[in-house]
């Protein structure tokens, strides 16, 4: 991912005694001279921090007063977040001799005073919390912090949090270093502020924060080989019941399997829990599987009706929190070969200018990214795609070994398996290998990190949104005549088959209960789904009807089984 934004906190981390330290000074000028956006996140009152810092020129925003107050040095404008500080407060601190410092909406009080100012909150009975930093505590609106603050800043530039480091050194920094995407604290920061965060840094004085700021300016990528593993997705549960977790910041992920066997299942998992982190995923979807993300909160899909314009996608992909999901299953195969490698491109081009998107997921990457000339597509130094393929042999050996993460569904293949095996660096004994990845269930993927050793099996988690597998390819296009679904009653062919969904669909409500007797008996109906579309969410949920029918018997049963199958496949007549 991109690095675009360094969130800095004031008071012990880049000055001391209220003045900005000239060393660090200088290093933020650097780095704002190349790009990066530098936002002052400060527990100080506004007009205290203009007396002591002086001109706050050197920053793109400034939030004060504990994430309270917002303020664009450049134009001036100045705007408070919450409502000002009650002045029933003020007054009854006051009143009890307590010494405070009032701003627009904190008040401020030495940190001995908590108690005497709990109390008067609570004889008052206001919404309000005490904040600590250091030897000083603060009164605030609840919800109101430097994260917040941030958040707002953020917005306002058109710029994300995730692609944004923070520095600070004390217990009001927590909420700062967590919503970063990466969390710095100083040599000399509060314990607790030590442990929550990615990054320690080494050394003495203001020197050391002005060290690393530089060495900011000469990156790119937004990554930390020594960084704790703190943004994790959670995949499902390894076989010892154990939670399996990835941490994919900044890594390139290969998921590969056989066809049908769950890979964009897991694919859009991970997706999904992206973004509902306000992460910004670009998916290049060929065959119709992952429009159903469009159910999460800032996801569009375009291209239903053909290829998108890159002017469009381009506009859409400026957006922070917002992902974009370009649904190809129309576009004939020509126009998507052409089309994919524009649509890279321009990707990388955004990430480098603007950070966004942070993640892209191609899918059925062999049909795109077999050929050297894809590397011109791709931009590796950033990183963050995922490659999901069920021919991993066929990619283009650079985007095999770019992969830092493999996620493999089952695969029984052995020329597969090798090749997934040599792309992490080979290790691990190759019959091991095939015995793991062959043995895979449906409901299960296997996961290795850096190439060291064997992939680890893991039961994988439950989806938020409907998967519908390939539905604009399966509702319409026919499977083979042998594998089609023949209707039977006492065993004998009563003349009726269903080649697509849609068909089985059709007659399924149609068919008379007595002639759907023997198939709901015997599971046919989801059996028929899972071998032949290998679609498991659809088949589990026909099963489980299935079942509750065998058990008792109904009149409409044909009608609801029709109706389970519309729904997962957005037939018309399903519901929305």
């Amino acid at each position: 991912m991109r690095f675009r934004v360094l969130a800095l906190d004031y008071d012990g981390t880049i000055a001391q005694s209220g003045k900005l330290d000239p060393e660090t000074g200088a290093a933020i000028r650097e780095v704002r001279e190349r790009g990066i956006s530098v936002v002052l996140v400060t527990g100080r009152i506004l007009d205290d921090l203009r007396k002591v810092a002086g001109s706050l020129a050197l920053f793109d925003a400034v939030i004060a007063e504990n994430g309270a107050v917002l303020t664009f040095p450049k134009s001036g404008r100045t705007f408070p977040l919450v409502a000002p500080v009650p002045a029933a407060l003020i007054e009854a601190v006051r009143m009890v001799g307590i010494e405070a410092d009032v701003g627009q909406c904190v008040l401020e009080a030495n940190a001995e005073e908590a108690e005497r100012v709990l109390a008067v909150i609570r004889a008052l009975d206001l919404p309000l919390v005490i904040l600590f930093n250091r030897g000083r505590l603060m009164v605030l609106p609840q919800s109101v912090s430097k994260a917040t603050g941030l958040g707002e800043a953020l917005a306002a530039l058109r710029l994300s949090r995730h692609n944004a480091i923070g520095i600070g050194d004390a217990e009001n920094d927590h909420a700062l270093l967590e919503t970063c995407e990466l969390g710095v604290a100083v040599p000399w920061a509060t314990p607790g502020l030590k442990r929550a965060a990615d990054v320690v840094l080494a050394g003495e004085g203001a020197g050391a924060v002005a060290a690393y700021i530089r060495g900011l300016g000469s990156e790119l990528r937004l990554s930390h080989a020594g960084a704790a593993p703190r943004r994790v997705v959670p995949l499902g549960r390894a076989r010892d019941g154990r939670a399996s977790t990835l941490a994919i910041r900044g890594r390139n992920v290969l998921v590969a399997g056989e066809a049908g066997s769950g890979k964009s299942w897991i694919t859009g998992l991970i997706c999904e829990q992206l973004i509902l982190e306000g992460y910004s995923i670009l998916v290049i979807d060929p065959e119709g599987d992952y429009g159903t993300l469009e159910g999460l909160p800032g996801v569009l899909v375009l291209g239903t009706d053909g290829a998108p314009s890159l002017a469009d996608l381009s506009r859409a992909l400026r957006f922070p929190g917002a992902s974009v999901v370009v649904d190809l299953c129309t576009t004939p195969e020509s126009e998507r070969l052409a089309f994919v490698p524009a649509l890279l491109k321009l990707a990388s081009e955004s990430r480098r200018q603007f950070g966004l998107p942070h993640r892209i997921v191609i899918d059925e990457a062999q049909y795109f990214l077999g050929h050297p000339d894809v590397r011109t597509s791709l931009d590796m130094e950033l990183a963050s795609y995922m490659f999901v393929t069920y021919k991993a042999s066929q990619l283009d050996p650079h985007v095999r070994q770019s992969s830092e993460v493999l996620i493999v569904t089952r695969e029984t293949d052995a020329g597969e398996v090798n090749a997934l095996r040599t792309a992490l660096g080979g290790s691990g004994p190759e019959r091991e290998w095939r015995e793991t990845l062959s043995s895979l269930a449906m409901d299960e993927a296997a996961v290795l990190e850096e190439g060291s050793g064997v992939p680890r099996p893991f039961v994988i988690s439950p989806r938020l949104t409907a998967h519908v597998r390939h539905r604009h390819k399966y509702v319409e296009v026919p499977v083979a005549e042998h594998l089609a679904f023949v209707f039977t009653r006492r065993g004998v062919r009563t003349g009726n088959s269903a080649r697509t969904m849609k068909e089985l669909a059709a007659l399924v409500a149609q068919r008379p209960a007595e002639e759907l007797a023997g198939h709901i008996h015997r599971h046919d109906f989801s059996r028929w789904i899972a071998d032949v579309f290998r679609d498991r969410a659809t088949a589990t949920a026909v099963r489980e009807l299935e079942a509750s029918l065998r058990a008792d018997p109904e009149a409409d049963s044909g009608v609801r089984i029709a109706a389970a199958i519309s729904a997962r496949y957005l037939l018309p007549g399903s519901p929305s």
